[in-house]
């Protein structure tokens, strides 16, 4: 293990980790790929175990640990070949929770947070919406102030836990005429009236709920407002840094699950005398792609390094999710490849890796939205600053 980054402790927390995934989550696995739920019981378990509470602050039940816990428990959560049971717990932790605690007020915190670290709670992030799922600052669902309330309408689709989750935390204009100017955070509790979720139907991450959700009327008192008013957009954007590094993360450490489990295949399958890992076309192939991997790894760390001092890594994170994402679809199809026949077996790990790590590149912000961002830091010599 790469002793610049992890401690001893950092180790012994990825085997307690490992310990409990293989003991817990591993089992139920296959069951909840084919029903596409997962089971309540298992967040209660994550919560008694302070997963959820690596990062947040010890008043409300967290560790108050660095990013580096994070970076284990995204990497572990790659190496049970679930995409979808990953997802929901990475868009609770790292999506709904992390407004929660930036942005909410201590009765927020006490009310959603707490329960959340505890598992008691789960939450979604809506933002993405049916007319553009990338275009943040395009969003047309409303928030309208009357007396001591807003009136919510609109809807969000591709939302990670929007079925199940038991409350939801809601980006919507509150000023439309001001455009992204005008955009706002809410939380708001899953039982409230007008709100429905309508489940999807995916091509991977099976095991996790995806929705579209509307809003018809929904009725939240102004208490549910996350942060200032109008503010919306700067907390989305300062956030986005974590998401992309954490989607970054998770690529690689789904690319090396795949070479680990290619390459202890190829070494017991056996072809004209010898076994796979001594013909030299496949094993130059595969050392190109660890090669890949590695590289990704390696500036993966060192901007979570950068983030957990506090540095504004927007660039950087952006870039980890760039190139990681693609990475891991070519290591991951090439793979596939090694095991030939078995490797299109769903019995065998590559074909759900295959359509899992598909949506790398989609979700969270597109590769093709990321390369404008980056043209703009880099071309266009645009700034961006962290919100005030």
């Amino acid at each position: 293990m790469n002793k610049m980054y992890f401690t001893e402790e950092h180790n012994l927390f990825r085997k307690s980790l490992q310990d409990f995934l293989k003991k817990e989550v591993v089992p139920n696995v296959d069951k909840w790929e084919k029903t596409g739920s997962i089971e309540r019981f298992i967040w209660k378990k994550f919560g008694d175990m302070g997963f959820f509470g690596i990062n947040y602050p010890e008043a409300y039940g967290g560790l108050n640990l660095d990013l580096f816990y994070t970076v284990i428990l995204q990497e572990e959560l790659q190496k049970i070949n679930s995409g979808g049971f990953a997802a929901a717990i990475w868009a609770h932790v790292y999506l709904a929770m992390t407004h929660l605690n930036a942005e909410g007020d201590a009765s927020v915190k006490e009310k959603y947070l707490a329960p959340s670290i505890a598992g008691d709670k789960i939450g979604c992030l809506c933002i993405s919406e049916p007319s553009g799922g990338s275009d943040v600052a395009g969003i047309l669902t409303t928030a309208i102030k009357e007396g001591d309330h807003y009136i919510v309408n609109g809807s969000k689709t591709f939302i990670t836990n929007g079925v199940y989750s038991d409350y939801l935390v809601v980006a919507a204009k509150t000023k439309p005429e001001l455009g992204n100017k005008g955009m706002s955070i809410f939380v708001v509790d899953r039982d409230t009236a007008g709100i429905t979720a309508t489940k999807l139907d995916k091509l991977g991450w099976r095991a996790s709920d995806t929705a579209e959700i509307s809003f018809d009327n929904v009725k939240i008192p102004v208490s549910n407002l996350l942060g200032e008013e109008n503010e919306g957009f700067g907390y989305i954007m300062q956030h986005f840094s974590l998401e992309r590094l954490v989607m970054g993360i998770n690529a690689h450490a789904r690319a090396e699950y795949a070479l680990d489990y290619a390459l202890q295949y190829m070494s017991e399958r056996t072809t004209f005398g010898k076994s796979l890992d001594k013909y030299q076309a496949l094993r130059h192939k595969y050392v190109d792609l660890y090669s890949d991997m590695e590289v990704c790894k390696q500036f993966n760390y060192s901007v979570a390094y950068r983030l957990n001092r506090g540095e504004y890594v927007v660039k950087e994170a952006t870039m980890s999710k760039l190139k990681s994402t693609k990475m891991a679809d070519e290591v991951i199809y090439e793979c596939l490849q090694f095991l030939g026949g078995y490797g299109y077996m769903e019995e065998y790990p590559m074909a759900r890796l295959l359509r899992d790590s598909r949506l790398g590149p989609i979700g969270g912000g597109t590769s093709e939205i990321l390369r404008e961002i980056l043209s703009k830091m880099i071309i266009d010599k645009k700034a961006y600053k962290p919100a005030t």
